[in-house]
């Protein structure tokens, strides 16, 4: 039985030979799984990641079609922290300054789509390379997403990392901004006076659920990013 990473492989390959042209409606999951010789279900994670991923378009009662070709995006993946400091040929060094489960405050809660009274996971982590801190990591984990998230201590490994070991492909969206440093920012990034700090916030989810909302803050000095062009979704 073929999996639903070799059945998206297939879909996909069709959609960018254009052996389905955009507009094209696909097969049902039905007529798929019977082609595939699998379940509905392995059919239909197949066609989730292609949807997140921007291949197609799914409407209930109308199908799923191949959507119009967009022109050049940028594509933006998450980075391993660890991998980018020790890919400069510095020394990785990790750090767990605080973890609990706690009501998160408005703006996360609306990120993550939790009701009021639900409870996540809020973590904060100093990131290092060659002993100087490269990026402080203040994060809400979905615990309804991630069960699992509220065993785990979080003292060995980073939030990061963890999270793209369990989560590989999420949908991401990110709001970049220059900003002025917090005193607990200047504190410990060990910045200098007035010296200005570049932020990433980054929402993630599947599926129409957030798996987490994370703000990451660098020395303006010593962080720089990188985009590349691409006509196709990256996997892997």
């Amino acid at each position: 039985m073929r999996s639903y990473k070799e059945i998206r492989g297939i879909l996909q390959e069709r959609i960018t030979s254009l052996q389905w042209q955009p507009g094209d409606l696909l097969p049902s999951e039905q007529a798929l799984s019977e082609e595939f010789g699998c379940t509905r279900a392995t059919v239909n994670r197949a066609m989730r990641e292609l949807a997140d991923a921007g291949l197609v378009e799914r409407r209930r009662k109308a199908g799923t079609r191949v959507v119009q070709p967009k022109s050049h995006p940028a594509t933006i993946t998450i980075p391993v922290i660890r991998q980018e400091i020790e890919n400069k040929g510095q020394a990785y060094k990790y750090l767990l300054l605080e973890r609990l489960e706690a009501l998160p405050p408005e703006d996360a809660r609306i990120q993550l789509g939790l009701n009021q009274n639900e409870k996540a996971l809020f973590l904060k982590s100093l990131h290092y390379g060659d002993g100087i801190p490269q990026q402080l990591d203040v994060r809400w984990i979905n615990l309804s997403a991630l069960p699992e998230a509220a065993e785990e201590s979080f003292a060995d490994i980073g939030p990061n990392e963890w999270l793209l070991q369990r989560v590989p492909h999420p949908s991401i969206e990110h709001v970049f901004r220059a900003d002025k440093a917090t005193a607990e920012e200047q504190r410990l990034l060990q910045l200098e006076d007035c010296e200005p700090v570049f932020t990433i916030e980054r929402r993630t989810w599947i599926s129409g659920q957030g798996i987490t909302y994370v703000r990451l803050v660098h020395p303006g000095s010593r962080y720089h990013m990188a985009t590349r062009s691409s006509d196709e979704p990256i996997f892997s």
